[in-house]
């Protein structure tokens, strides 16, 4: 992501004075303006520089969110929606100012159906929370991005994570969404239904919009039961080639498995110094399977004769709970153990995801191209669908520094393209991922920018992010 990419828009200041003014008369204590809160507010997990909004609203309910469309639409003003901030290509920064719309106390869960296995719940609330809800019904939602990211967040960037294997991702996982457009208007894209053939499916348009079409005030979802036994394992490998191998015969085989996770020898030696493990510094892959003793019990068995076959180490499995929350709070603190390698330096974690016959051809060119540049990167991917990560810890006060970094991610892209995959398999654009859409899509990008200013001429929802501000048509 070039720095020079992300730019600052053209303020509507005479807007958002107003703006400031009627939002304060309306939400009293509930509207701040102060530089903490608003610098929270454009907290990204990244090196992009921060973008401030110039008042928060912490909304209760969709009525409060309708109230700030309809006022900022009227004069004019962008409005950008905040979950938890733990999006990673800049999608809560503010560009051209406006108002962050904080959904942190819209945290309900409206309904639970456990005989059609979903629920509907207000954006705010994160998957953690929803899981701790849901416990005693026996049903999980089961996207794990990692982040304790907020559904609305999730539904909005199109997050996948570590179960994406098995469930999916948010896509195949949100069955309908309500909405308010650029016009104060609170839509519903869909019922509860597991089918539809009525009209455009519009729960996908808005699923991965990143909130540049409307600001989402419920998601309903598919869930899924608690599986009987939950059982997982490790598995070193000689070099990164032979565990991607093993990755693609274990998918092309149909075998079910529920998590499947890649992680390069420098992450292996990451995650041993940050989380305390003791693991062999090799090619490693997290492997998990749901089901009940005996499906886990055989599964494990076929898995373990393709490791053997690929020229992997014993596979070491457990059912033991404990044991396997160690492993997986480890992966999922791969970018604070990565950045923990050069303490006082910065991290980019991008990612890219291809073809699950061409990712040991992706991760072995890109692990040469990280050697070959003299850049500390490791390496960890959600394996079982192609979609890898690079974590990149550089000196962000070195111009040179950046420079080869950003130039490091856009051969990232460009090989992941020339694979026939994606810039991004599940960050999003957001700002740090623009320039490289087009090539990915060509006149699909035109396409899209047509229906942005179809639903939003006057380009006040969350303006600036996957493609420019204001889109060109």
């Amino acid at each position: 992501m070039a720095l020079a990419d992300i730019r600052r828009g053209t303020r509507n200041d005479t807007g958002i004075a107003a703006a400031l003014s009627q939002l304060a008369a309306r939400f009293g204590q509930r509207f701040q303006t102060g530089d903490a809160i608003r610098v929270q507010h454009a907290h990204t997990t990244t090196y992009i520089p921060a973008q401030l909004p110039d008042g928060v609203v912490f909304v209760e309910n969709a009525e409060d969110v309708k109230a700030v469309v309809t006022i900022c639409a009227a004069l004019k003003v962008p409005v950008i929606p905040f979950g938890t901030g733990s999006s990673l290509e800049g999608q809560v920064n503010a560009p051209e100012g406006g108002i962050s719309i904080d959904f942190s106390n819209m945290k309900r869960v409206l309904s639970v159906n456990a005989e059609d296995l979903d629920c509907t719940v207000e954006p705010g609330i994160t998957r953690e929370e929803l899981n701790t809800y849901l416990r005693d019904t026996g049903l999980f939602f089961p996207i794990d991005p990692g982040a304790n990211a907020s559904i609305g967040g999730m539904a909005s960037t199109r997050a996948s994570g570590t179960n994406a294997v098995r469930y999916g991702t948010m896509k195949d996982n949100v069955l309908a969404v309500t909405a308010v457009t650029a016009t104060g208007e609170e839509i519903r894209t869909a019922r509860r239904a597991r089918k539809s053939s009525a009209g455009y499916d519009l729960t996908r348009l808005f699923v991965g919009a990143e909130g540049t079409l409307g600001v989402l005030t419920s998601v309903t979802l598919r869930l899924q039961g608690i599986p009987a036994v939950i059982a997982g394992g490790i598995c070193g490998f000689p070099t990164l080639k032979d565990a991607c191998n093993a990755v693609i015969m274990t998918i092309q085989l149909g075998i079910p498995v529920a998590r499947i996770e890649l992680l390069n020898t420098l992450q292996i030696k990451a995650c041993n110094a940050y989380s305390g493990l003791s693991l062999p510094e090799q090619p490693t892959l997290f492997v998990e399977f749901h089901g009940n003793e005996e499906s886990v019990r055989l599964l494990s068995e076929e898995f373990g004769a393709i490791v053997a076959e690929c020229g992997g180490g014993a596979f070491q499995w457990s059912a033991d709970a404990d044991e396997r929350a160690k492993l997986w709070k480890a992966r999922h603190n791969v970018y604070w153990a990565s950045k923990a390698l050069r303490p006082g330096y910065e991290a980019i974690a991008t990612d890219v995801c291809v073809p699950i016959s061409r990712l040991a051809e992706c991760v072995a060119e890109t692990e040469r191209d990280i050697e070959d540049h003299g850049l500390l990167a490791p390496i960890v991917g959600h394996a079982g669908d192609g979609n890898f990560h690079v974590c990149v810890v550089f000196d962000d006060k070195d111009p040179v520094h950046i420079e080869r970094v950003e130039a490091f991610v856009d051969r990232l892209a460009a090989r992941a393209l020339s694979m026939d995959g994606t810039c991004t398999g599940e960050h999003g654009i957001g700002q740090g991922k623009q320039r490289f859409l087009p090539e990915e899509l060509g006149g699909a990008v035109h396409l899209m920018q047509q229906i942005k200013h179809a639903l939003d001429p006057d380009n006040i929802m969350n303006p600036g992010k996957i493609f420019s501000s204001p889109p060109a048509i």
